[in-house]
């Protein structure tokens, strides 16, 4: 993990700044009314930008967040898998975004780009750094077509670089955003990385950069395809249903939610990525040949979409 390298972490921030600004534009001009701008500071170290769209014509809840966070000690959620960080002073800037859309058809998506400094702690000692993200679909009612284009639109990002990326990222997808306690998958995947260095500075923040640019052009085109779609209830309730394997996941299993909280983060931007309306049910099963059978049985599946 130690590197000797030229880190430019305001680089990497002028990026995120300008990325969180382009998504929210490209949203806006979908959804048509505009998201909030909630500005935060936070007392340890760092602030950031939380955006949130709620009630709109598209989209049921939207946030795109942007921090930059620092602190003097690592919380136990980054030195369990970085015990070498331990006691080290820390920067961490990212973006993150959810995107609950009010129609069943079109897929929930996720999306996180990250960069991570641990500082040296001696003048002989080096930074601790590395990359990290990726996005992930979780559609409620699939079509084919959708995820093989969310897929190919990741791995044309990715082959740039190396075309052993995104069968490896991919890989990582899938094992991360897996419901141990249900045995299932989150959703139909994406792409996934994290502790990520090995090409440099300089070619690493540019396979983030590939990866945060290429987002719009996964989703977006899904989105206009189903977002005009007709449904009924119960559409609509299956989606409330299946939104609660979300926040079980994020919850339980996600790193960047535990990381947040522990490092004292704000509780508000950190949660941002909650569904608005969810359901649960005691063991409920969809029936035998429906569309919401569908999901599990063709698309909650281990599959390699292109």
């Amino acid at each position: 993990m130690r590197m000797t390298q030229a880190l430019d972490p305001s680089a990497v921030l002028k990026y995120l700044h300008g990325l969180q600004s382009r998504i929210i534009e490209a949203l806006e001009l979908v959804d048509g009314k505009t998201f909030l701008h909630d500005s935060w500071n936070r007392p340890e170290g760092g602030g950031g930008n939380s955006c949130m769209l709620e009630g709109g014509n598209v989209f049921e809840r939207a946030g795109v967040g942007f921090s930059h966070v620092l602190g003097n000690k690592l919380p136990p959620a980054a030195t369990i898998a970085h015990p070498e960080t331990a006691g080290r002073a820390w920067e961490a800037m990212g973006v993150s975004l959810v995107l609950h859309p009010r129609n069943p058809y079109v897929p929930t998506v996720h999306m996180n780009i990250r960069f991570f400094v641990a500082k040296a702690t001696t003048e002989t000692d080096e930074d601790i750094w590395w990359f990290g993200g990726g996005m992930d679909l979780t559609p409620y009612y699939g079509f084919v077509e959708d995820c093989k284009h969310f897929h190919r639109t990741n791995k044309t990002a990715l082959d740039v670089f190396n075309p052993s990326y995104y069968p490896a990222f991919k890989r990582h997808c899938d094992e991360y955003f897996y419901l141990k306690h249900r045995k299932e998958p989150r959703g139909i995947g994406g792409i996934f990385f994290d502790d990520f260095n090995e090409l440099g500075f300089e070619q690493s923040f540019a396979l983030q950069r590939a990866v945060g640019d290429s987002f719009l052009q996964a989703y977006l085109p899904i989105l206009q395809r189903r977002k005009d779609t007709l449904y009924g209830e119960q559409e609509r309730d299956f989606q409330a249903y299946r939104r609660g394997r979300y926040v079980e996941f994020n919850l339980v299993f996600d790193r960047g939610t535990l990381f947040g909280l522990q490092s004292n983060g704000r509780t508000e931007s950190i949660l941002m990525s909650m569904p608005p309306i969810v359901k649960w049910r005691y063991d409920w099963k969809p029936e035998n040949g429906s569309a919401e059978a569908k999901l599990y049985s063709d698309f909650l599946i281990d599959r390699n979409w292109i």
